[in-house]
């Protein structure tokens, strides 16, 4: 009979840890969480100190009496979850549910955690088993604590004003700004004109010829703004003498990257692999428990997955340059591991997501792994590689034109010597200047011209942000955790306020509407710097700083004061049905406009008699430039808003992202679009701007 019980989160741990414990060990699995607060009611204590109201989980009564039943059995119990805040609370959770801690004269109870689902590391942490960490518990706990707060006062407030089954929440509502906050600075971006000029120059005694580009003059830097400018420049230049002013060769390094976080796995995978941040998770979590690899049996093949480390243990450092020096050359081995300046918002409990073994290479485990496992992997093996790896060496030449009072340069750079990019090379390390000089030039070389060309150009408004970007933006300003990302994404998504279309977030009108009523009622919650500086508080309550009870009883009354106001002055932002002029052809009645997840629509108010539903056409009282008929409000498959013509597409092609201005363009007659506060043609070669004036003034 087993002495010794060992309590994991995933059943797919369970195999992988078995195999390296002995007969004396029983493994068995919690599925996750086996106690949360009920979801019928807040289930917190306001008025005796805030004390959670915590439930066993519908679902989890069987496995908890199967768990009490291998526990009576054991001598020792080792409670195994994950290592994080997360994994901390399971463990305290478990020892409450099965009653742990009230029979600790009959049980030995421990709690032991491993960043690596290895033989080495698992046996290691048996030797060096310890006490819950209440410190952790409770960081967990003002976390859910807060969230549950959030989401209980604030989403019945949004099914009363704007429709049921929304939600609101401490992160996810901050998320939701930083989209509409980048979408309305998209919507308010007014191009801007510029030219740029490129030279092709003959070199004496050279086939090939060398491509410069205009800088300005002597005194400095130049922007060509306009066609005119552009063509007298060019004027200029085509009678103009060219002389090698300064030829400048260096040499510069790119330093290896960092082996991944979760939050740059996220992106990275986003970038090269067009990986969802809830996908990544997924196989990385599936990477982590453990594989089966043929030959080998179940491994885990990388570390634990949520981090904001990028430190590296002494032996796994020793093991990659050791493999490197052995498969690439004593001259690729970086000199020193690198540092990274650590941030208050660091949490270094554990190491940077590495292969656990990384003489196990991607090609070795290909055919064990699915297509997508196999490419995370190989991502997270390469970027790991690399980080231990030398800098690249570039060799950089830069060349100074004088063309008469104007100025020209040539820059070109070439890699001497590949360092980490014979492993890893990301986006950037792939871009860059790689101008094809030819043999020699110098201050005496003859130049003359070949061929002048400008080329007009209008500056570009800010990127929508990409799952990637988001990721990267809520990490910059402290929001959320790296566990927190994928999950706050998802609902944004799933709850219909955003929508993904080629990788691009989108606002809906539903989001909008959602955020204007979160900005308006509760600044607070929505405003960066104080999601921030929750975040700062709750890093305190783990490091045993403060009390977690302190945070939440301050939080609070803030809250339940502005959910009062909301509900007082917020009557304005309900969303009504409203009546049309629509006739339902089923039963006579007069349609009505509904809110649905996908924006608004037709829908007979004789439901449930009459189910009759059909497409809502919101007319904006605006003629369509190309056949005169009405422009109404259109959405893309995926439910993105845009503005074209009642003809429908077959008939009528006519279509704008921005909204269209009932006046036509002064200066050349075609139509005008709203960017914020001003009024634009929407042709931008044109480039007309004013003022937007209300319609009535």
């Amino acid at each position: 009979m087993a002495k010794y019980l060992v309590i994991v989160e995933s059943p797919a741990k369970v195999k992988t840890i078995k195999k390296f414990l002995g007969k004396n060990y029983e493994v068995t699995a919690s599925n996750g969480h086996v106690r949360d607060l009920p979801k019928s009611q807040m289930g917190i204590d306001i008025e005796h100190g805030f004390e959670p109201k915590y439930i066993t989980i519908r679902g989890k009564g069987e496995i908890l009496a199967k768990l009490r039943k291998e526990a009576k059995k054991a001598e020792r119990i080792y409670l195994a979850t994950d290592p994080d805040r997360e994994g901390e609370a399971i463990s305290w959770h478990l020892s409450k549910a099965l009653k742990l801690d009230e029979n600790k004269d009959d049980k030995e109870v421990y709690r032991i955690s491993f960043n690596e689902i290895t033989k080495n590391a698992v046996k290691a942490s048996l030797k060096q088993p310890r006490e819950i960490d209440m410190d952790l518990v409770n960081a967990q706990q003002a976390r859910r604590i807060l969230d549950r707060m959030v989401g209980y006062k604030i989403s019945p407030l949004l099914w009363e004003k704007v429709k049921r089954g929304l939600s609101a929440g401490r992160v996810q509502s901050v998320a939701l700004r930083i989209i509409a906050d980048r979408e309305n600075e998209i919507n308010a971006f007014i191009p801007e004109e510029y030219w740029t000029i490129g030279a092709q120059l003959k070199v004496a005694g050279e086939r090939k010829k060398l491509d410069a580009k205009f800088y300005g003059t002597a005194e400095g830097k130049m922007k060509i703004e306009n066609q005119k400018q552009a063509e007298a420049i060019r004027a200029e230049l085509e009678q103009a003498q060219y002389e090698v002013l300064d030829v400048k060769k260096s040499e510069r390094t790119k330093k290896a990257p960092f082996p991944f976080t979760t939050s740059t796995l996220q992106q990275e995978a986003s970038k090269v692999l067009n990986f969802s941040t809830l996908k990544t998770m997924r196989l990385a979590q599936q990477l982590y428990e453990g594989v089966e690899i043929k030959g080998f049996g179940v491994i885990g093949l990388i570390t634990y997955l949520r981090t904001d480390s990028v430190r590296i243990s002494e032996e796994a450092d020793a093991q990659a340059r050791d493999y490197i020096s052995k498969n690439y050359g004593e001259a690729y081995v970086a000199a020193a591991a690198a540092e990274k300046k650590k941030t208050g918002k660091i949490q270094d409990a554990h190491e940077a997501i590495r292969p656990t073994d990384i003489a196990r290479t991607p090609v070795e485990v290909k055919e064990s792994l699915s297509r997508d496992q196999f490419r995370l992997y190989q991502l997270i093996w390469k970027r790991f590689a690399a980080s231990r790896m030398s800098p690249a060496k570039y060799e950089t030449t830069s060349i100074k034109i004088g063309a008469g009072k104007y100025r020209l340069t040539v820059s070109a750079s070439r890699v001497v010597f590949d360092g980490f990019m014979s492993v890893y090379m990301s986006d950037e390390d792939e871009k860059g200047d790689h101008n094809m000089l030819v043999k020699s030039i110098d201050a005496a070389s003859k130049l003359t011209l070949a061929d002048l060309e400008c080329t007009q150009h209008f500056t570009q408004p800010p990127a929508h942000y990409t799952e990637a970007a988001l990721v990267k933006a809520l990490e910059e300003h402290g929001i959320g955790r790296p566990s927190t990302y994928a999950p706050t994404i998802t609902t944004l998504l799933a709850r219909r306020y955003v929508l993904k279309e080629n990788k691009n977030l989108y606002l809906t009108e539903l989001g909008e509407a959602v955020n204007t009523i979160m900005k308006e009622a509760f600044a607070s919650i929505v405003d960066e710097e104080f999601t921030a500086n929750m975040e700062m508080l709750l890093d305190k309550v783990e490091e045993g700083d403060i009390s977690w009870k302190t945070i939440v009883s301050n939080f609070y009354p803030d809250l339940e004061e502005a959910v009062e106001n909301a509900e007082k002055t917020l009557e304005k932002v309900q969303i009504a049905d409203e009546v049309t002029d629509v006739i339902c052809e089923e039963c006579g009645r007069n349609m009505v406009i509904k809110y649905g997840p996908h924006g608004k629509f037709l829908a007979c108010p004789g439901f449930p008699d009459c189910r009759n539903t059909k497409p809502y056409l919101e007319k904006i009282g605006i003629a369509c430039p190309k056949c005169g008929k009405d422009i109404v409000v259109r959405k893309t498959k995926k439910g993105r808003r845009f503005y074209g013509c009642e003809a429908g597409p077959d008939d009528c092609d006519f279509m704008s992202w921005q909204k269209p201005w009932p006046e036509k363009c002064p200066k050349c007659g075609g139509y005008m679009v709203e960017k914020g506060n001003k009024v634009v043609c929407a042709d931008a070669q044109c480039g007309y701007v004013c003022e937007r004036k209300k319609k009535d003034e």
